[in-house]
């Protein structure tokens, strides 16, 4: 598989608003960076006609390796990384959009196991996530005690497992929804917390069950998503960031969010059979 820079061919799964985002930047932007679009497939592929060159769509997910991909982008549902993810990694790179899937064990294991065998790299994207490399250094250096994060937003933009939410009414203000661990609130919240989950695979010492996180429905916010994230370490240190997203009335994924994906993926060239957060 080539990893050269100048031939990176890119294959985007899900056709959302961040998958068009990316696709788009693919064509306009790629070719002076030295990233080509191999394939785009999206569920309803109907909504693809007119939008996407018709010799880049993929109608059938299961003949992705026909694509010959070095990178494949998954922006579209944690189903997906179940299904797909394995044979993703035995063919190319893998970018993990939606990281919530990984908070299930034994999907998490294998999925590792996947990249030192193949010599691929499983890439888990920052996203909304403020200082996501230095959690991971004060975890890989043994410092790192406790981790919490919390995001809140407005009620418009949660896309909540249940009927937890479904009652909310305008100018309610704040509503604490769950505070728990990021195990327990990744089915709960499966496109909503990917940001806890890179959060945790970030700080491996502590995991899913041990990084704890809230959502929190707040009708005032009407622009934008706030991620607050608690670091402690040795002897009291502690971290609190505050991080504010502009966001539409109804976006589940903040603006800048965007081009933080699209950084992610210029860091895809390959590092080793190992999970790489960029």
């Amino acid at each position: 598989m080539a990893t050269d820079s100048s031939s990176q061919r890119i294959g985007v799964v899900g056709y959302g608003h961040l998958g068009q985002y990316l696709v788009e930047k693919i064509l306009k932007d790629g070719s002076a960076l030295g990233l080509t679009l191999a394939f785009v497939w999206n569920r309803n592929p109907d909504k693809l006609k007119g939008s996407v060159p018709a010799e880049l769509i993929l109608c059938d997910l299961t003949s992705f390796a026909d694509r010959r991909c070095d990178v494949i982008i998954e922006v579209c549902h944690p189903q997906i990384v179940k299904d797909f993810g394995l044979r993703f990694l035995s063919q190319s790179h893998f970018l993990v959009g939606s990281p919530s899937a990984l908070s299930d064990p034994d999907l998490n294991q294998k999925l590792r196991q996947a990249a030192w065998q193949y010599e691929r790299t499983l890439y888990i994207p920052s996203g909304a996530l403020w200082g996501g490399q230095d959690i991971q250094r004060m975890n890989d250096s043994g410092k790192l005690k406790a981790l919490f994060i919390r995001m809140s937003k407005h009620p418009s933009c949660f896309r909540l497992t249940g009927d937890v939410l479904s009652d909310w009414t305008e100018g309610e203000g704040r509503r604490v929804l769950f505070r728990g661990s990021v195990a327990e609130l990744c089915p709960l919240a499966p496109n909503n917390v990917n940001t806890m989950a890179a959060a945790a695979l970030a700080a491996g010492m502590l995991g899913f069950t041990g990084v704890q996180g809230e959502i929190v429905s707040d009708t005032a916010l009407s622009d934008y998503h706030v991620v607050e994230v608690e670091v402690s370490g040795p002897d009291g240190f502690s971290v609190h960031t505050v991080r504010r997203n502009p966001a539409k009335l109804g976006a589940v994924t903040g603006s800048a969010t965007y081009n933080s994906f699209w950084n992610s993926l210029l860091f895809c060239k390959g590092h080793g059979g190992r999970v790489y957060l960029c």
